[in-house]
């Protein structure tokens, strides 16, 4: 800080503002001023050059990062101790140590906590003007059963590493800051993602929320396991509770497109849209040793047809589809399965594909329980007698788009943090996951940042991003913020014309 002082002094100034955050600097960061003036940098008053001078520290970013995967621990996958994936589902005891965490750490940056009726928990850096919603960046700390350490985590992390920055700089924004830890985004313990930023977002009913039952061993629901971590907040969770100016969220790609392309950032204009679907599929058991083929209502066989049909509609329409819940009775060798409930997820970037693949779906599959040929496979077709199909949505996610406000202040962050060959090194992408920037962008402003992981592979324990490409991403979060901190005071006029409250 004492060399910004001296290169920039025309942009510091001593204040008597009252500042919460000074008085819990660490140490060496206090070292670095003297006890009778208190210089700050204020965001309206840096120029560009003053605004790239400040750094995050990718060493303790990256030390965050791993300290906080020791609650969780998931499977080993290499040789060093921190090559191990994570296994943190929601609301378990692994996620409460996270979140006590969380809550420590940016406590005692200064940051004001709360915790919603969801337990999501809003951490908020004071600014000149704390009257307005602050601009949050934010992901999730839960993870999948056999995921890894960075999906999420990452986000949340580097949110932390930005309050740090701006605490070691004794850096003044406008508006507050904050970071949020949203609750159950995977919905891989509670079977619906993004859930509780869906009910801050207005658009998923608390009840249905708290209601919800775990997969496995499903004796517990989210608001029995909020209330047994402690993280069953009073504060409504709702966007007229806890507003907020914007959302800004990083996260790593989940795919191979940066790789492949050899790019260094990945800035999300939107999340195509998605469907989620329950099929269920009923025969007849018999034995498998004295019933032939033709005499069965074999809903295993019934049930494989339609999910290879979905995969030749999903190429058909240039959309995906996949099934990654299969559940099959009674489930003994030698009975042939009477019943079968499999997933569906089908995403295209239109909403208007998702929404023609889902008529084809509803058309076509209970023509294949009925025993037609829909995939013209003619004589080598397997037959035998029909079986019912129910078809459930169970979720629907229209596609997102964007705000341009947020968009353009990421833009000039990535080339700003990767310099003069900048063009070279990002890509215009939208997002084929969905993420709680999908709910936030409802209600306010919002941008999210992509950085490639080894091989696109996500959702695994092998799931791995460089450090030099974590610290890039955060480096890009907090030039955002504060960009959109600067931008956010003159476009707030504009603003009020768009559904947001600001």
């Amino acid at each position: 800080m004492a060399l910004l002082a001296n290169r920039f002094s025309s942009a510091l100034r001593t204040t008597g503002r009252s500042y919460p955050a000074l008085s819990k600097l660490p140490a060496a960061g206090q070292r670095s001023f003297s006890a009778s003036s208190r210089w700050q940098l204020h965001t309206k008053e840096m120029n560009d050059e003053i605004l790239a001078s400040l750094k995050v520290n990718q060493s303790r970013l990256m030390e965050d990062i791993h300290y906080t995967c020791q609650w969780g621990m998931g499977k080993k996958w290499g040789a060093r101790s921190t090559e191990t994936g994570m296994s943190r589902l929601a609301l378990s005891d692994a996620d409460k140590e996270a979140r006590d965490w969380f809550m420590r750490t940016t406590e005692a940056l200064g940051c004001n906590t709360t915790v919603d009726a969801m337990g999501n928990i809003f951490a908020v850096r004071p600014g000149i003007r704390s009257d307005k919603p602050p601009t949050f960046v934010g992901s999730h700390l839960d993870t999948q059963p056999t995921g890894g350490r960075y999906d999420g985590i990452l986000g949340v992390t580097a949110g932390v590493e930005l309050l740090k920055v701006l605490a070691d700089n004794w850096v003044e924004t406008e508006y507050p800051v904050g970071v949020v830890n949203w609750t159950n985004e995977e919905g891989a313990r509670f079977p619906l993602s993004m859930v509780s930023s869906g009910v801050w977002a207005g658009s998923i009913p608390l009840e249905t929320a708290h209601n919800l039952r775990e997969i496995h061993p499903g004796t517990a629901t989210m608001a029995s396991e909020l209330a047994r971590i402690g993280y069953l907040g009073k504060t409504p969770a709702s966007y007229e509770s806890m507003p907020m100016g914007a959302h800004f969220e990083l996260h790593i790609e989940q795919g191979p497109l940066l790789e492949m392309a050899n790019k260094k950032v990945g800035i999300v204009q939107g999340v195509q849209a998605y469907k989620w679907f329950t099929i269920t599929v009923k025969g007849r058991d018999t034995h498998t040793g004295t019933t032939d083929l033709k005499s069965r209502a074999d809903a295993l066989l019934t049930a494989s047809k339609m999910i290879l049909h979905s995969h030749r509609l999903a190429t058909t329409n240039s959309a995906l589809a996949s099934t990654g819940i299969l559940n099959l009775k009674p489930g003994s060798t030698n009975t042939v399965p009477g019943e079968v409930t499999f997933s569906l997820d089908i995403r295209a970037p239109k909403d208007s594909t998702v929404q023609r693949m889902a008529a084809q779906i509803k058309s076509d599959f209970p023509k294949i329980a009925a025993g037609q040929d829909v995939m013209n496979c003619n004589e080598n077709c397997i037959t035998g007698l029909p079986c019912e199909v129910s078809i459930t949505e169970d979720f629907d996610s229209p596609a997102t788009t964007f705000h341009p406000d947020c968009i353009a202040a990421v833009h000039q962050a990535a080339h700003s943090a990767l310099g003069s060959n900048s063009h070279n090194l990002i890509m215009d992408m939208v997002s084929g996951a969905g993420h709680d920037s999908v709910y936030t962008s409802k209600r306010c402003p919002t941008s999210m940042i992509f950085v490639p992981c080894r091989e696109g592979i996500s959702h695994n324990p092998a799931e791995f991003c460089k450090d030099e490409d974590c610290a890039l991403g955060a480096q890009v979060l907090l030039q955002s913020v504060l960009r959109f901190d600067r931008m956010r005071d003159e476009r707030r006029v504009t603003w009020k014309q768009e559904p947001y409250t600001l």
